[in-house]
């Protein structure tokens, strides 16, 4: 199948479909190899109960599906990462939060710096630092280009940033 341009569609479904195949020939091929045959056990002299062959520990044969889990982190469960966001989200609702409004000054790049405004903000109440929940951003113009009845240009204007709420520690 090919498009308007006359490029093959169906190419990168087709390499991993070999890819998918490579990889089940040589999991089934290392599933197939003869083991090494042991040698026969000697004859017991005494009359041992011998293990049940379910219950003997099994020799575990590393293959290639074993290698490639190690290489992958392993994935929490759905209800443990559902249990993380709900501590996450308790102990933000019960950190203390603070109410008010400061500006983020300007930082050397010309952003503004609203950890300083946080910080800034925890401290006026009692706390150490804090971080920022909420910010604002307001356009402040000067008050002769707003009377002078036209649009106030870039030069007239410039954009403050403040912090409105922040949880503190």
């Amino acid at each position: 199948m090919t498009d308007r341009t006359g490029k093959l569609i169906a190419t990168p479904r087709r390499r991993v479909a070999v890819a998918t195949a490579v990889l089940l020939a040589v999991t089934a091929a290392d599933r197939a190899w003869p083991q090494a045959a042991l040698p026969p056990p000697p004859a017991p002299q005494q009359a041992e109960p011998q293990p049940l062959p379910e219950t003997a520990p099994r020799k575990e044969n590393p293959g290639l599906i074993n290698e490639i889990g190690k290489l992958l982190p392993t994935l929490k469960s759905p209800k443990e990462t559902i249990d993380d966001a709900a501590d996450a989200l308790s102990r933000l609702a019960k950190s203390p939060g603070v109410k008010g409004r400061v500006i983020c000054p300007a930082a050397p790049n010309g952003a503004p710096d609203c950890k300083a405004a946080a910080d800034r903000l925890c401290q006026g109440n009692g706390f150490k630092e804090g971080k920022s929940l909420d910010v604002d951003t307001t356009r402040s113009c000067s008050a002769r280009s707003l009377l002078s009845g036209r649009k106030p240009d870039e030069s007239e204007c410039r954009t403050e940033t403040w912090v409105t709420r922040a949880v503190c520690q």
